[in-house]
């Protein structure tokens, strides 16, 4: 079923996006006190309180400054507990879901991660600060080209981001250890299981793209996987070559 919280997040991102027009990111953003107090109550009332204790996911949304990756007309709400518009039709998700999501990889410092959909470029960092290698993808050209600004001033020499459509994967990179799909499909693409490693772990919403999805983890052992439904979610839909099929 899907909880009731996440229907009211998704309705107030459209909300914000028809209210607020879109600019650019929230590029060379500074730090205060205020917003570090802000990141410190957001994991401690909307993470922690809701079952998660990873000490690598809840250091890595700790460091890594959300409000950064916002429209600056948005920074205000870059700690709520909802998803926010991008711009490109697009969203940052909502705090809690990029922190399941990546507590669900398990990720370990040796970790080579892939993430289908870059988006605001936030997921990317936080997956940064905890695995070895992190690549990269998107596939909305202006939205690739301001994220990729933002997270190249953050000067992570372990991330790799790419324009391309991530259907496909990056084979080139592959096998990874863990996959990470930010965006909705109604199937899981075949490349993507073929460049994760045996016993690694890909996780995305599932369902039809333009209704509701399941979170599920699916994990590969040999020519078979195992999945697991985690949540109800509701993203955005993955485009490019998984809409055309």
């Amino acid at each position: 079923m899907i909880s009731r919280s996440i229907i009211i997040s998704t309705v107030c991102a459209l909300f914000l996006q028809m209210v607020f027009p879109i600019g650019s990111l929230a590029e060379n953003c500074f730090d205060s006190p205020e917003l570090k107090k802000a990141r410190q109550d957001m994991i401690l009332n909307q993470i922690e309180k809701r079952g998660i204790s990873s000490k690598n996911v809840l250091s890595s949304m700790l460091n890594v400054p959300r409000h950064c990756f916002v429209p600056k007309k948005l920074i205000f709400r870059a700690y709520s507990d909802y998803p926010l518009p991008i711009g490109e039709g697009q969203t940052i998700s909502q705090p809690y879901i990029v922190a399941l999501m990546t507590d669900y990889l398990d990720l370990t410092k040796d970790s080579r991660v892939l993430e289908i959909g870059t988006g605001s470029g936030y997921q990317a960092a936080i997956l940064a600060e905890i695995a070895s290698e992190v690549y990269t993808i998107e596939i909305k050209e202006k939205l690739y080209e301001k994220t990729n600004k933002i997270l190249s001033s953050m000067h992570y020499s372990n991330l790799k981001t790419r324009r391309g459509d991530g259907y496909f994967g990056w084979e080139e990179y592959a096998p990874f250890d863990s996959i990470m799909i930010t965006a909705a499909v109604d199937h899981i693409p075949p490349p993507l299981l073929k460049q994760l490693k045996n016993g690694g772990r890909l996780i995305l919403p599932l369902g039809h793209p333009f209704s509701y999805q399941n979170l599920v983890m699916v994990t590969k052992h040999n020519n078979n996987y195992t999945t697991k439904q985690i949540i109800g979610v509701l993203f955005v839909p993955m485009t490019g070559h998984a809409i055309d099929k």
